[in-house]
Order: structure tokens, then sequence, then C-alpha cells
């Protein structure tokens, strides 16, 4: 099995969450693969930006979840790691990448995005991440 160290962003503007329609049809958070030694900051960072146009802050670290699948192309199991971080958009301007396989995109309120996420686990995560986005903002206040 090829194991893949991977980051992403759970990013938040106000009150609502950013997520991305791929072109199989499932919601999704924006995540890559961590290569050429960069760290996983910086990859969840660029990730957010490259496949949403998102411009967006890390506030911290807001956990991990792995899932695996088989690849056609490399014929062979992979499993991905994906380092997760909570991070704020600095406006709500996005652009979701097409030439990446994105067809849909864009900032949807709390419940509308929970209930759009494909995967069980990371409406975990969003749900997770939306409480601890909301202490921040009361704590900044």
């Amino acid at each position: 099995m090829l194991v893949r160290q991977c980051a992403g962003g759970v990013v938040f503007y106000k009150d609502k969450a950013f997520l991305l329609k791929n072109d199989k049809g499932e919601w999704v958070l924006p995540k890559g693969v961590i290569r050429n030694g960069k760290i996983s900051s910086e990859v969840a960072v660029s990730r957010v930006r490259y496949e949403g146009g998102v411009d967006a802050k890390i506030i911290h670290s807001v956990g991990e979840t792995n899932y695996e699948f088989f690849s056609n192309s490399r014929r062979c199991p992979v499993r991905n790691q994906v380092k997760w971080f909570l991070m704020e958009a600095v406006n709500d301007n996005f652009s979701f990448n097409k030439m990446e396989g994105f067809t849909d995109g864009g900032f949807f309120s709390i419940d509308e995005a929970l209930d759009m996420i494909t995967y069980s686990q990371d409406k975990a995560l969003v749900n997770l991440a939306y409480k601890q986005y909301q202490s921040f903002l009361e704590e900044t206040k």
C-alpha cells in the first residue's frame, strides 16, 4: 500500500464553510500531498489557494483523518493521511480550479455545508472545526 502524507484546510469566513465539488460529484475540503520537503501548514495554505482561489490564514491544527482507496492509475491501494488546519479566509472571494477537476465550490452556511459534505469523517471534522472557530472568534473580540 502506498501511504501519502497530505495537508488541507477547513476554511471559514464569518459563519460559512468553504467546500469544493470534485469531478466525481463529491463535496470535499481542499487538500494535497506534501512534497519536496514542504511542511504541512505550507501545503494546506497553498492547496486552499490553488484549488479554491481562497486566501486564508491558519488559526491552528484541527486534527487528522485517514482514508483508503484503490488507485487505478497506480494499480495499488493508497492511504492518504491528512493533517487538517483550521483556517480563516480574509474575505469570501473564491475561484474553484476547473483544471484540477473541480466543478463547483463556495462558502456555505454551516448547516448547508454539513448536509452537502460527502464523507462522514469530513462532516465530523467540519463540525468540530466550526465549534473551535466560534470559540476563536469569541476570544478575539
